[in-house]
C-alpha cells in the first residue's frame, strides 16, 4: 500500500505548479522536497501513520485541483486595495522583493550617514 501512496504523491508532485519566481519559497518546490524526504527508500518506504498520510494527500489534491476556489468563488478579482492577483504575483517575485531590500539599504544608509556627522575635531584625528 505504501508503493501507491508513494505513487499517488509523485503524481501530485507533477501536476502541482512551480513559480520559477518564487526561488525559496514556493510550495510546489517546498512539496517536493519533502515528498522526497518522506518518500527515501521510494516504494519500500513505511508509512508510520497511513491515514494522516492519506488525509494530507487528499487536502493538497484539493488546493491543487482549486476545490475551495470553485466552492468559494470571489465577487471580484481585486482585494481592497484594488491590486489584482497578477500585480501580486509581481510584487511577490523574488527580483522584486531583493530590489526592494536594496532599496531600503540605500535609503537606511543615507539616513545614517546624515546623521552620523562627523565633529571636525574626529577629522583631525585620522
Amino acid at each position: 500500500m505504501a508503493a501507491a501512496r508513494y505513487r499517488r504523491f509523485l503524481k501530485l508532485c507533477e501536476e502541482w505548479p512551480v513559480d520559477e519566481t518564487r526561488k525559496g519559497r514556493d510550495l510546489g518546490a517546498f512539496l517536493r522536497q519533502r515528498v522526497a524526504q518522506v518518500f527515501r527508500e521510494g516504494d519500500n518506504t513505511q508509512i508510520q501513520d497511513p491515514e494522516v498520510c492519506d488525509q494530507m494527500h487528499e487536502s493538497l489534491n484539493r488546493i491543487n485541483n482549486n476545490h475551495y476556489k470553485e466552492k468559494y468563488p470571489r465577487l471580484q478579482d481585486t482585494s481592497f486595495t484594488e491590486i489584482t492577483a497578477e500585480e501580486y504575483r509581481m510584487v511577490l517575485a523574488t527580483d522584486s522583493l531583493q530590489q526592494m531590500d536594496e532599496m531600503k539599504r540605500g535609503m537606511w544608509k543615507r539616513l545614517v550617514d546624515k546623521f552620523n556627522v562627523k565633529s571636525p575635531q574626529d577629522g583631525a584625528k585620522e
